[in-house]
């Protein structure tokens, strides 16, 4: 980001901005990289041009994503020979740092942080992706870049949540949370690779409790697992009072929230919400937001036809 100085313009040439200080933190960094390549994924057109700097600036992006985690373990690590590390050289940006090979087997076996065979497959055909076009230009399908593409996007987002933010101060995940990941995952949700590659990822942690698994309010995508979080976007839903949780969702959906909310059968509070889409039915549902499930239809039955007074 740009530290501005009131008397600059806006043009983006240095010397019509004096007195501008570059200051691009790592993680903030990674991040404008990363909202760059969703600008250029979700341009009207994306054609080769576009596939080809969301591929550079997502490979900048895992490179210097990685080396934030790296360097929270410890500065010297991100130098190439960590023997010859000075922190004069650290702070001044003046040595050679390792590449994504060693930067991932140093997560590995110093940091502790591991990375599956499949996401390094993925950074690994990434590398070769951008050495092809950087430096003899690439001549492959679209499809299958823009594909590998959506895969390493997955795989950041989810080490920005998991290994990023929980090592940052509060005024930076601040940061980073309403401005980056604002913009980030506004942009992701129009991107076809990232959903395909998600939603197909998703499917061994969400078969077991489709029967709760929701239309997120942030993403759209049925993968919000009730009394837990989105698992395609990471939108909260955890600890919640079951009656707030049923206004709460109805209302993101655009209804008059109390026309559509009832006493549940089962459990006797008003936690019951109608038209609810779950991922293990095609056809809406009555769901109880206490219970954390679908009420059938003969049990609601059942209680319209008890008569009144009777347990």
């Amino acid at each position: 980001m740009l530290t501005p100085n009131q008397n600059a313009r806006e043009s983006g040439e240095s010397s019509d901005m004096p007195g501008v200080q570059l200051d691009f933190p790592p993680i903030p960094n990674g991040m404008d990289y990363l909202v760059g390549v969703v600008n250029h994924l979700t341009a009207d057109k994306v054609g080769p041009r576009e596939l080809k700097y969301a591929v550079l600036h997502l490979h900048a992006a895992a490179e210097v994503l990685l080396k934030a985690r790296l360097q929270q373990e410890h500065w010297s690590l991100v130098f190439d020979d960590p023997r010859k590390a000075t922190r004069r050289a650290f702070e001044s940006g003046n040595f050679q740092s390792c590449g994504i090979t060693d930067t991932v087997t140093r997560l590995n076996e110093i940091a502790g942080v591991t990375l599956t065979a499949t996401e390094q497959k993925a950074l690994k055909s990434l590398g070769r992706d951008r050495n092809a076009l950087q430096h003899y230009g690439l001549t492959h399908n679209a499809r299958a870049v823009e594909a590998r593409a959506g895969q390493v996007l997955d795989f950041l987002v989810r080490f920005l949540d998991n290994e990023l933010q929980p090592q940052l101060s509060d005024d930076a995940v601040k940061w980073v949370r309403q401005d980056m990941l604002r913009k980030l995952r506004t942009g992701l949700r129009n991107i076809h690779a990232y959903r395909t590659e998600r939603r197909k990822r998703l499917l061994g942690t969400l078969k077991d409790v489709a029967h709760r698994t929701l239309e997120c309010q942030e993403c759209g995508e049925l993968a919000l697992i009730t009394r837990d979080r989105c698992h395609f976007c990471n939108y909260p839903f955890g600890s919640f009072d079951p009656e707030y949780a049923a206004d709460q969702y109805m209302s993101y959906r655009h209804f008059e929230p109390q026309e559509l909310i009832s006493d549940c059968p089962r459990c006797r509070r008003r936690t019951m919400a109608q038209e609810v889409v779950t991922a293990a039915s095609a056809d809406p549902v009555d769901f109880c937001f206490n219970c954390d499930a679908p009420i059938p239809s003969t049990e609601i039955g059942e209680l319209t036809a008890r008569p009144q007074g009777r347990p």
